[in-house]
């Protein structure tokens, strides 16, 4: 029987600015998740309010707990580990000198996006899960709160995947070997969302990246997915049917 191998587990310069975005990115998901999906939460909001107020208030509780989750707590503890990192190495810039190009390509996206987001949030099977908000009576106060709350929630979900999780990892390993790593983590969320996002979230996640990398900043990525998002809600309101749009 060969001699069992001695590994080397001491830490080298870099080991820790790719080792840490990467846990902190699996543990706060998670947290979010699971908080996202206990039933014992969902619970207690339907017992203390009507179902319209109750599934409202369900849901910006949980684009909270994920703009919390993913965009505040990993960011803060990975500034505590490196304190000469920055928001703005992090990809909270406003970068004059890219600012056309992140136009361009934010609206580029978003042309091809949006028709496709459009199509699929009609599909019955679509409607099962969105809108999210499962108000049967929708006010213009409930449009403005799932516009806004997706808005919060997806700020900090892009603020880790193509912040945190991209910009530390392509200073130590390079390109190609963050954006993997990337799109792996970045696909692997989407697995309860179906097969057809899981795949999607591939391509988009590899175009993302670039975009990110190449304009550093995450507006595009925000921006693009925001887009997503309010094209998908707002189809699935329109044409759901056992839900209705009250001035």
């Amino acid at each position: 029987m060969p001699p069992l191998k001695t590994l080397d587990l001491s830490w080298q310069a870099g080991h820790l600015q790719v080792f840490l975005p990467v846990i902190l990115a699996t543990v706060f998901f998670i947290i979010y998740w699971f908080t996202a999906k206990s039933t014992k939460v969902k619970n207690w909001f339907y017992r203390r309010w009507d179902h319209d107020p109750a599934s409202v208030r369900h849901i910006t509780f949980n684009r909270v707990v994920g703009f919390v989750a993913m965009g505040v707590m990993p960011a803060l503890v990975f500034l505590l580990f490196f304190p000469e990192a920055t928001l703005e190495s992090l990809g909270i810039r406003f970068s004059g000198p890219t600012a056309l190009f992140s136009l361009v390509w934010t609206l580029i996206l978003s042309a091809l996006v949006i028709p496709l987001a459009t199509v699929s949030a009609r599909k019955p099977k679509n409607l099962v899960n969105y809108p999210q908000i499962r108000a049967k009576s929708w006010t213009t106060r409930i449009v403005i709160i799932n516009a806004l709350g997706w808005a919060l929630y997806l700020f900090g979900y892009e603020f880790l995947f193509r912040g945190v999780l991209l910009f530390p990892l392509v200073d130590q390993i390079g390109v190609w070997p963050a954006i993997a790593v990337n799109i792996a983590l970045y696909s692997a969320t989407h697995i309860p969302k179906g097969l057809e996002e899981t795949i999607g979230a591939i391509p988009l996640g590899l175009v993302l990246c670039l975009l990110t990398l190449a304009s550093e900043t995450i507006w595009i990525a925000f921006l693009v997915h925001l887009a997503m998002a309010w094209t998908n809600s707002f189809t699935a309101l329109k044409f759901h049917p056992d839900i209705q749009y009250k001035n």
